[in-house]
């Protein structure tokens, strides 16, 4: 397995951990929280996501790396081919095509009458299924090739 494919693979796996615990620690404040339901709470679980998935993931991928040149004795790529900033594009472009999408879902919930809350878990929810197609398209192009 490259590097390219191990990378991607903590990568999904990372971002779903992160996801996974952030989401429980959501439902956490938010069953304590009588506000829970305000545009207040959902724009600042959105907007305290952002900071801790950034991080998060900073700190795993300096941990990879670290582990990777302890485990195989090989440096990280410093470079990156034709191949993969075409593999970059084209898992860019699925993964905006999932966000445009869950955006639109979002909106109709609104349009068909749902709270408010509900259009900023789907707005979430589609932030991560589009990571997770970016990821999953890397790891695919990867393996199958272009």
């Amino acid at each position: 397995m490259s590097y390219q494919e191990k990378k991607s693979i903590v990568s999904l796996i990372s971002t779903l951990l992160i996801f996974g615990c952030y989401s429980l620690y959501v439902y956490q404040a938010q069953t304590g929280d009588a506000d829970a339901m305000s545009p207040r709470f959902w724009a600042s679980v959105i907007l305290v996501l952002i900071p801790v998935s950034i991080v998060a993931k900073i700190m795993i991928a300096i941990i990879f790396s670290i582990v990777y040149k302890i485990a195989t004795n090989e440096a990280e790529p410093s470079f990156s081919d034709e191949l993969d900033k075409l593999i970059g594009l084209k898992a860019g472009r699925n993964s905006h095509y999932v966000f445009v999408f869950g955006f639109l879902l979002a909106m109709i919930t609104l349009v068909i009458g749902q709270p408010l809350s509900v259009m900023f878990m789907v707005l979430i929810l589609s932030g991560l299924l589009s990571e997770v197609a970016g990821l999953v398209t890397q790891l695919y192009l990867y393996r199958k090739g272009v």
